[in-house]
């Protein structure tokens, strides 16, 4: 990377996990202080308030990328923060559950993935972009976990008010990153890599292996946020203060971290994708029935706690990589617009769902809930094909008409070892899925540079 294309990313990559900050800071402690709220006794608003986000940022994640290509990256990551911090600030002075929605609710609508997406691709060259985006998701990964360690420990010094004011606050600094140290790109244009294409959605909505793995993200993140909805009260219940959950919650994370390292191991090195795949969404059920079956005790949801993460950093690692491997070139933007969309509705149903059971059926429902869910996608899943062991390559073009962009991916798509071609001459830009093994980088870098 360039210092150029290094500061892009790192901004990018901060006000990205920002906003997953804010999202999933209040997780931990949420359902505790909820409870205390004038309408909170009611655990369907409760879920409700813990969700709502969710289902507001599912509902604009695409449509705020399509208005990015209009308007440009900046303006529009601009108004998210802004509405993400107007959102903040109304759920800190709430002093009612009805109040901690509305706020929520404006949280969600400040949806500045898709756009942070788009400026990423501005900003970095095609052979570069992969690093950035990769940059980007452990930044999510690092955030959520940084999040249910920092959450307890916050609360018990400003409590939840104080958490969704500092996420405001932070939000407000989050624009002087984005004027002061994101670049501002020299053109902005659609980059089918990465964008959702309302002429592809049809294509991906009716791909059996996409759906299936949309299916998958949204049973993750439902079943997350079921189980914050039930675990913190098993926590507190067992004697342990909500300011020392942190003590259950990072020799979790820790440990989980490492756990999960043999299964990516084997699934890339070994070729056992789906089976490990599977794997971990049994994994996922058993960390459930543990929840429902043990004898109640902190041990008892410390176990069920490491094998439910264990099992879920397994999953999010491997099913944007097997959008990735799955979707088609021209449609793979949108694939993971639609992927990334589901999993915001996934987490509005989780929390919806798994309060309505609280209120009307009784705790244990929910993990009951979190079983049958990840069966149903254990059967679902069982049916997908094996993904192919291929990697996507990207490659900048010299300019050229729309015949030649023909004529190079014909000749491109004949080489050993590539699996797929696409070319697309107004973005200058080369997309190839090829093999792990025999593939001829250096035939197709000498294609790329002659141009056909």
């Amino acid at each position: 990377m360039t210092a150029t294309e290094r500061r892009a990313s790192l901004g990018l990559a901060s006000i990205y996990g920002l906003r997953m900050l804010g999202l999933f800071i209040i997780l931990p402690v949420f359902a505790l202080y909820a409870e205390h709220l004038p309408g909170g006794e009611s655990h369907l608003l409760m879920g409700i308030a813990l969700g709502a986000y969710g289902l507001t940022q599912a509902i604009l994640q695409i449509p705020a990328g399509w208005l990015s290509d209009r308007y440009g990256r900046k303006p529009v990551i601009y108004v998210s923060l802004l509405l993400f911090a107007l959102g903040s600030f109304i759920a800190a002075s709430a002093d009612n559950i009805h109040w901690v929605i509305v706020g929520r609710v404006v949280q969600g609508a400040g949806a500045l993935n898709a756009a942070v997406m788009a400026l990423t691709a501005d900003l970095t060259r095609e052979e570069v972009r992969t690093r950035a985006m990769a940059l980007i998701g452990m930044t999510i990964g690092a955030t959520f976990s940084l999040s249910l360690v920092l959450s307890p420990v916050l609360n018990g010094v400003m409590g939840v008010p104080g958490i969704f004011a500092m996420t405001g606050v932070l939000a407000l600094l989050a624009l002087l990153v984005v004027r002061f140290v994101v670049p501002d790109p020299a053109i902005t244009r659609f980059h089918s890599d990465t964008e959702a294409n309302s002429k592809r959605l049809g294509e991906v909505l009716r791909h059996k292996d996409l759906l299936r793995l949309d299916f998958g993200i949204f049973t993750v993140h439902a079943i997350l946020m079921s189980v914050f909805m039930q675990v913190p009260s098993l926590l507190h219940a067992d004697g342990l203060e909500v300011s020392q959950h942190w003590k259950v919650y990072l020799p979790v994370m820790l440990a989980a971290f490492v756990l999960m390292l043999p299964f990516i191991f084997v699934s890339e090195k070994k070729g056992k994708v789906k089976q490990v795949f599977l794997l971990a969404i049994a994994l996922a059920a058993v960390a459930q029935a543990i929840l429902l079956f043990a004898p109640p005790g902190l041990w008892s949801v410390t176990v069920a706690l490491l094998v439910f993460f264990t099992a879920f950093n397994v999953l999010e690692a491997k099913l944007p990589t097997l959008v990735s491997i799955v979707a088609p070139l021209a449609a793979r933007g949108t694939a993971m617009g639609v992927y990334s969309s589901v999993q915001f509705l996934g987490a509005f149903f989780g929390a919806t769902i798994g309060g309505a059971l609280m209120q009307f059926v009784g705790g244990n429902a929910v993990f009951v809930f979190g079983i049958v869910l990840l069966l149903l996608w254990l059967i679902v899943a069982a049916g997908m094909q094996s993904p192919a062991a291929v990697r996507t390559r990207m490659y900048h073009l010299p300019e050229m008409n729309d015949a030649a962009a023909v004529e190079l991916r014909r000749r491109l798509a004949q080489l050993s070892g590539v699996r797929e071609v696409m070319v697309v001459a107004a973005e200058r830009m080369a997309c190839l899925k090829v093999d792990k093994h025999g593939f001829d980088e250096a035939a197709v870098e000498q294609l790329v540079m002659k141009g056909a």
